[in-house]
């Protein structure tokens, strides 16, 4: 697994499925623990982007979905296909960076292309 460090990106390493503007904006947010807000399977969320990375050659967003429409009980944590991402914005709010996962651990990434900085005592 390749990783980069957090909150830093590698340039040029998204995968090739994924729209450039797209690439660009989930970077920005990640660097700047930014909320985003998009479309994604006829549903639009609001989350915040946590990882983005590759698992076996589908680039993949894990982010905590805390707004917009779900299945499933919010907040919780989601694991995004970014190819099939849409209108995403980022938004003008911020969150404290890295928070807990249930397990302890976030997902096993191939490689990883920019995780948000953890989140420390002063953010909370």
């Amino acid at each position: 697994m390749q990783d980069s460090a957090e909150g830093s990106a590698l340039p040029n390493s998204a995968s090739p499925n994924v729209d450039a503007n797209i690439d660009k904006l989930l970077r920005t947010a990640i660097e700047g623990a930014r909320v985003i807000q998009f479309r994604y399977q006829d549903r639009v969320r609001i989350a915040e982007p946590h990882d983005y990375g590759d698992q076996k050659g589908v680039a993949k967003l894990l982010a905590y979905q805390i707004g917009g429409s779900s299945s499933n009980p919010l907040p919780n944590w989601r694991s995004i296909n970014v190819g099939e991402i849409s209108d995403l914005r980022i938004l003008d709010r911020t969150f404290p960076g890295g928070r807990p996962t249930p397990s302890g651990k976030h997902q096993k990434w191939d490689t990883l292309y920019i995780r948000v900085r953890a989140a420390t005592a002063a953010d909370a």
